[in-house]
């Protein structure tokens, strides 16, 4: 008898018992915090709730992974932004800091995804032997340095095409790096 591969657009949902253990309700076992975390990698959605109250616990231990994370060194925020985010606690710009964020990590994703389409599409070396490897360890290294961030995201949508001074910015950049890489393609052709 095969077992239904679950739907992956609905959120896992993980409960949490009494005794604190957490219950993955689709695989039917235990798990842990790390293998939480390796599912939202993975680009899936999680709910934890608690068995017998219902109450929704996800932003807790969201909050305590990305605790865990920090303390043993895996740092992404710096000590300024965790400052403002304890002042946006005080004040009434709390209430603009959520959209804020999240507009930051959707321009973010955005801005990912446009560098490494241009990368592999417009780039002239794209025909040079080993350049599939170095995309890929572009790739590895962007997510290194996102913590994961852009590779389970989706493409930008049509309102990144409007073209902003950011975009601009970028664009420069890539056009540097574009030169910098025909550059060193001609050096190699000169060995």
């Amino acid at each position: 008898m095969s077992k239904a591969r679950p739907d992956t657009s609905e959120p896992l949902l993980i409960k949490r018992y009494a005794s604190r253990r957490l219950y993955n309700t689709e695989t039917s076992d235990y798990v842990t915090l790390e293998d939480i975390a390796g599912f939202i990698r993975a680009g899936r959605e999680v709910k934890i709730v608690d068995l017998k109250s219902g109450d929704d616990l996800t932003r807790q231990y969201l909050l305590q992974i990305i605790a865990e994370h920090e303390s043993r060194g895996d740092t992404i925020l710096p000590i300024s932004v965790l400052n403002d985010l304890v002042r946006s606690y005080t004040n009434q710009a709390g209430s603009v800091v959520p959209d804020f964020l999240t507009m930051s990590f959707e321009m973010l994703k955005q801005g990912q995804s446009k560098m490494v389409e241009n990368m592999t599409a417009m780039n002239p070396m794209a025909k040079m032997p080993g350049f599939e490897a170095m995309r890929a360890q572009q790739e590895v290294f962007l997510k290194a340095m996102t913590g994961g961030l852009g590779t389970q995201w989706s493409a930008p949508g049509k309102d990144a095409d409007e073209g902003t001074d950011a975009d601009k910015s970028a664009a420069e950049e890539l056009d540097e790096i574009k030169r910098q890489l025909a550059d060193l393609q001609s050096k190699l052709s000169k060995m």
